[in-house]
């Protein structure tokens, strides 16, 4: 793609309100190890209108791919014309790369029907309750705060009292906070692996967290670390686009974590997307099915901040329908498998 075209469509995305980061040309080269194909459909003046970002990925020892489209695509969700537009293309593409299917988890509300029916009349199938979420790709749940018209008064006003008093707590005991660096991502990802082997989370190792940051322009990543006494105690990945930030991975150490650090430090990022004039902030996912929640000392953090629990449309279009059966039986299995390994792992710690 040509600089101008880049350019272009990061001004899309970034103004669109379905603009997000994962449809960013960024997220695609930090998701490198998937081939990435854009889609982009112009208006009559010659302006985008609709976009699409896939990401796609040859399964071993089967000659096809998976395609992926996280939180896209970005358009006017209810024109009709530019979705069956975007789909053909869609269609086009998983000829061309052998796909046995197509996944999508638009940023679309799970409760919008007119959106489904669309969906369904062009071949998808949008799946109305989890089985399990191991088939997600991006969380289905999440909590989302709105900042618009809103100054910071308000917004602190309306956390839940016992969140309120965790960030004053935080603050009163000596807790402050300091933005990393790069350099940083080390202790960042050590501190990750506490929170990972504490509640039974899966980490990823330092040099993605550096893709991220080196994919990014400096302006939308902030590292920030919750300090006592000079020692860092928890931290937090922060992501913005556009008008959007986005909680993008957190974390804190077992020592001190009674003096409430990732409260603050969820209260400062907050703070920081007011100063940039973002209208969401989103603290992204909670693992729910039908509201029993695999971490619940986790959504009961995310809920006091008083956000919004949004629920997204998650749907796929079936190419092969055998090898989608294989794909069903044998990958879902595996991560069904690791996520029990994980869990045990954590009742094991809490007994110890």
């Amino acid at each position: 793609m040509e600089d101008i075209i880049k350019k272009e469509y990061k001004e899309f995305l970034e103004t669109h309100n379905k603009g997000h980061y994962a449809q960013s040309i960024e997220w695609a080269n930090v998701k490198n190890e998937w081939k990435n194909e854009i889609i982009i459909l112009r208006n009559n003046e010659g302006k985008i209108k609709a976009t699409l970002s896939l990401l796609i990925r040859k399964l071993p020892y089967i000659n096809s791919t998976l395609m992926y489209a996280p939180r896209g695509p970005v358009c006017d969700i209810d024109d009709e014309e530019s979705f069956k537009e975007l789909m053909k293309k869609v269609d086009e593409l998983a000829k061309k790369y052998k796909a046995f299917m197509i996944k999508m988890d638009p940023d679309i509300l799970a409760s919008n029907e007119k959106f489904k029916k669309m969906a369904e009349k062009y071949g998808f199938k949008v799946e109305e309750k989890i089985k399990n979420v191991n088939t997600l790709l991006q969380p289905r749940f999440v909590f989302r705060l709105n900042l618009r018209s809103k100054t910071e008064e308000e917004i602190f006003a309306n956390f839940h009292s016992k969140t309120r008093y965790n960030i004053r707590l935080a603050s009163k005991k000596g807790v402050t906070l300091k933005e990393g660096t790069r350099e940083d991502l080390q202790k960042f990802q050590e501190i990750l692996e506490v929170t990972g082997k504490r509640d039974g989370f899966y980490i990823r190792k330092k040099e993605y967290f550096e893709k991220i940051y080196d994919s990014f322009d400096s302006k939308n990543i902030k590292l920030v670390f919750a300090e006592y006494e000079g020692n860092p105690i928890a931290c937090v990945l922060n992501i913005f686009y556009g008008k959007k930030e986005w909680y993008l991975y957190g974390g804190s150490l077992n020592e001190h974590r009674n003096l409430m650090p990732t409260y603050l430090l969820q209260w400062e990022m907050i703070k920081e997307a007011l100063k940039r004039g973002c209208e969401y902030y989103d603290f992204r996912g909670v693992c729910a099915i039908d509201n029993e929640h695999y971490n619940e000392g986790l959504y009961r953090f995310k809920k006091g901040f008083n956000a919004e629990f949004v629920e997204f449309i998650d749907m796929h279009k079936v190419y092969n329908k055998f090898i989608y059966f294989l794909f069903e039986k044998c990958a879902y299995k595996l991560r069904d498998f690791k996520l029990k390994l994980m869990k045990s792992k954590k009742i094991k710690n809490q007994k110890s």
